[in-house]
């Protein structure tokens, strides 16, 4: 039994990671789970804030007990948060975010709802959280989503009634959703939805209570003793898998914020309050007194018999043998009225129907992109694995509505192989819809209505395989896909994607003048397809100069890279601007940056970026030139310091010892170094021995989660944090080395910040430290930890909760001059 729940767990993670595109290829236990769900017609939606908000022990038990449709409705992509595998944030971790929590539904059963709110960053309460996303807006959305998903019961993650105690958009996410039960079944609010959806009433709200609201178990236990409960620790046996450890695995898919973890088993309980709706009828069943059967739809009664029938009597040996049956039940589905329900209904079955018939349908394009009305040669693999009748009648491509008709025998077992050529007659590229037009502070832009709440873009490239089985008409559609093998990975799916003809980029986002000299910038031209020609030509702010003009490319090759390089001339006094690349070929202008973001736990994925970049004149003095970096979650400080000539060189910790740490200037360590480099807790000695012999330390903001910094002297961490970027600064160590040398600064250096002022200040320390800044968020006391630093032996030790990882990359001057500064401290004396 060990042996399988091992190989069970491993089948999971796999199917998650490297082959997260790979089709699922269903086991007959799988297969009829899926009967299970076919015959339940009740559905719940979870609401919450951002990605891993997000309570996984009850939408598995949910969807894979109850056997209910289960959603959770996100209401951000979790963009303002921290990356802990790469150097991505903002657009391209809520990129990443967004596939992880795909990742997550396929493990545990549920479907995956957004809106357009974008994650702007801690807020402390949900009046600011509204204001900024557009209260209005947000609400609209999480409307759409309960017409749309149409949920007979929904649970919230947060409670609406505690404003201030939490995450402000953890509350405004529940604020909304009690809103949003109220109004989706009033046709007079917003009523523009009604174009392509109708009201919807669900029948119950609740609120999933969590020990982390409270401040002891014992009172937890009290808020709970007369709440409903179940328990989320079932074993299915079918699965070889109780229902918490599928939670782990699917909570571990959100990997960019460090939730790899333990699977857990036994007994355990969850707890939702009842706030409105129609009452319970039976204790501890949020559907009781709803009919979830087939009898729920007109003439479905009848349907429901026959797949009843299949569950009772399933055949695990010969799933095939129940599929006169299920087309009977599809071929009547034709008929229901409910059309919500119809277009669910009829995508299980077909699942359930491809997998009894050990059906196998692929197409597979000889590449993973094309350009818009190209030509895409495709791949075509059609098997049946069953005794059953069947027939492919026709293919018909939804690339260019081109039917071709094929009238092929599928005899058992006898592969039918072959290769057609279509035209991809499409304006449309497959990246990311909410990223296409700029976004406010608070919200992504997007008009079409039709995509709003959709996690991904809808796939262009799809094919429909008319067939026949059974003597019963049947369409399957797929989408377009690029299967091949590498030696070292084995096969590979990847998504068929159609991309621009021609993309730039410029690799680093900001460019910093550190002074009027010249710097040659390099741009990347890349080939969407074979044989493409043209001119590339930068746009530069006024007052700044580039030569030349343009410069010409030709790329033979398809994926193929050019590199150019122009000669750009700041301005004479300090300014800042946008620097954009356009290419023109064949009288066509591009301007887009094609970002490629692949991981092994989540498919590839391809975001079109303005191809442009930050430039900063910057009015800043340094001292020092190596500086030795210690990566912790990742981060783009290194190139940052970089950009102002600095030479970093980055550090393994393994390598520390008492004397190669002698030749920096100075050692910065990045963000959440503690939390996440284990190594560093055996290596602390040299590095507080590097400060002591004269050496200058630079700590960068942890958690204070089971971290100790093993500072020189003493300091507590705390949650201590400014939201507002644009909160007044106090300058309290006006005498202090890092706010004179070798940059003097003053309040002026803090216009400008982005997302916040920093995080994770400590609250408690030793007199050692001397505080240099004070700062607050609106209504709340003076924080004085953001800044730190002591001297400690001959050299200065530095802990700072400022938030450079996001200054720096977003080209904030007065960032600059302060961690020029902090780098420089101590150098006065031998200047």
């Amino acid at each position: 039994m060990k042996k399988f729940l091992l190989s069970t767990l491993a089948f999971l993670l796999i199917s998650v990671s490297v082959f997260a595109q790979k089709p699922q290829k269903l086991t007959s236990n799988q297969i009829y789970e899926k009967v299970q769900k076919l015959n339940f017609l009740g559905t719940a939606l979870y609401i919450a804030a951002h990605p891993d908000d997000e309570n996984t022990r009850l939408i598995s038990y949910l969807s894979n007990n109850v056997k209910a449709r289960t959603g959770y409705l996100s209401l951000t992509r979790g963009d303002g948060g921290q990356n802990l595998i790469g150097p991505e944030l903002r657009e391209l971790l809520g990129v990443i975010r967004t596939q992880e929590l795909l990742a997550a539904r396929s493990v545990d059963g549920g479907e995956q709802l957004f809106t357009r709110a974008n994650d702007f960053g801690y807020s402390k309460h949900p009046d600011e959280t509204l204001e900024i996303w557009n209260e209005e807006a947000v609400l609209s959305d999480v409307v759409w989503a309960i017409r749309n998903f149409k949920p007979d019961v929904i649970i919230n993650r947060f409670d609406h009634r505690t404003p201030g105690t939490t995450h402000g958009h953890h509350t405004a996410s529940a604020i909304l959703s009690v809103a949003a039960f109220d109004i989706a079944n009033d046709s007079t609010k917003y009523a523009d939805q009604l174009k392509y959806t109708k009201t919807w009433q669900p029948k119950r709200l609740f609120h999933n209570i969590s020990t982390y609201s409270f401040k002891s178990q014992a009172a937890f236990n009290d808020a709970t003793k007369d709440l409903m409960s179940v328990d989320i620790g079932e074993y299915y046996a079918l699965k070889g898998l109780s229902n918490n450890e599928i939670a782990s695995i699917a909570s571990s898919q959100h990997l960019s914020q460090g939730f790899g973890r333990l699977s857990t088993r036994g007994s355990q309980k969850e707890y939702v309050e009842f706030l409105k709706g129609d009452s319970l009828i039976v204790e501890n069943d949020v559907f009781s007194g709803i009919n979830t059967t087939w009898s729920r739809l007109k003439k479905g009664a009848s349907i429901g018999k026959i797949l009843k029938d299949v569950e009772d009597n399933f055949n695990f040996v010969n799933p095939s043998k129940h599929l006169s049956k299920l087309m009977l039940a599809y071929s009547m589905m034709s008929d229901l009225e409910d059309n919500h329900w119809k277009t669910i209904k009829e995508k299980q079955i077909k699942e359930i129907i491809e997998a009894c018939a050990g059906l196998y349908i692929e197409s597979s394009a000889n590449s993973s992109s094309g350009t818009p009305n190209s030509k895409i040669d495709i791949n075509f693999e059609v098997l049946n694995r069953s005794d059953v009748n069947m027939q492919l009648t026709s293919i018909v491509s939804e690339l260019d509505s081109i039917e071709i008709f094929k009238g092929f025998n599928l005899t058992k077992n006898e592969k039918f192989t072959f290769k057609e050529t279509f035209s991809l007659k499409t304006d449309s590229y497959t990246d990311p819809y909410w990223l296409r037009k700029e976004a406010t502070l608070g919200m992504y832009t997007v008009d079409d209505q039709a995509l709003i709440g959709l996690p991904e873009t809808p796939g262009i490239s799809k094919i429909t395989y008319k067939l026949i089985i059974d003597f019963i008409p049947i369409t399957i559609t797929k989408n377009v896909i690029r299967r091949y093998a590498e030696r070292d990975k084995g096969e590979i799916y990847e998504p068929y994607e159609v991309l621009p003809e021609v993309t730039t980029k410029i690799k680093n986002k900001v460019l910093i003048f550190s002074d009027s000299i010249s710097k040659s910038i390099n741009v990347a031209i890349r080939a969407g397809i074979p044989f493409v020609q043209g001119k590339v030509s930068l746009k530069v702010p006024e007052g700044w100069r580039v030569t030349p003009a343009e410069i010409n490319f030709n790329i033979e090759q398809k994926e193929d890279v050019q590199n150019v390089s122009f000669l750009v001339t700041p301005s004479k006094d300090p300014s800042e601007g946008k620097l954009e690349v356009i290419a023109v070929s064949k009288g066509e202008s591009y301007t887009k940056e094609l970002v490629e973001i692949n991981y092994n736990h989540i498919p590839k994925q391809s975001v079109l970026l303005n191809s442009e970049a930050k430039v900063v004149r910057l009015d800043i003095q340094k001292v020092g030139n190596t500086i030795g970096y210690i990566k912790g979650a990742g981060d783009a400080v290194p190139e940052s310091l970089r950009q102002i000539g600095y030479s970093v060189e980055i550090i393994n910790p393994i390598d520390i010892n008492e004397e190669n740490l002698l030749k920096y200037d100075a050692i910065v360590l990045g963000i959440r170094a503690y939390n996440v480099v284990d190594e560093l807790k055996f290596k602390q000695k040299f590095l507080l021995e590097y400060v002591a012999q004269g050496g200058n330390m630079i700590v960068q903001y942890n958690t204070n989660r089971n971290v100790d910094v093993a500072a020189p002297f003493p300091l507590k961490l705390s949650r201590d944090r400014v939201t507002d970027e644009s909160a007044d600064v106090l300058i309290l160590a006006e005498d202090n080395p890092l706010m004179n040398f070798p940059n003097k600064i003053t309040n002026e250096d803090f216009n400008g910040w982005v997302q916040e002022r920093g995080l994770y200040f400590p609250n408690i320390w030793h007199e050692a430290y001397v505080p240099v800044l004070s700062m607050n968020d609106k209504g709340e006391n003076m924080k004085l930890g953001s800044l730190l630093i002591a001297k400690y032996g001959k050299g200065n030790y530095i802990y700072t909760g400022l938030s450079f990882f996001r200054e720096l990359p977003a080209g904030v001057s007065g960032a600059y001059r302060l961690f020029a500064n902090m780098l420089s401290v101590g150098k006065e004396v031998s200047k």
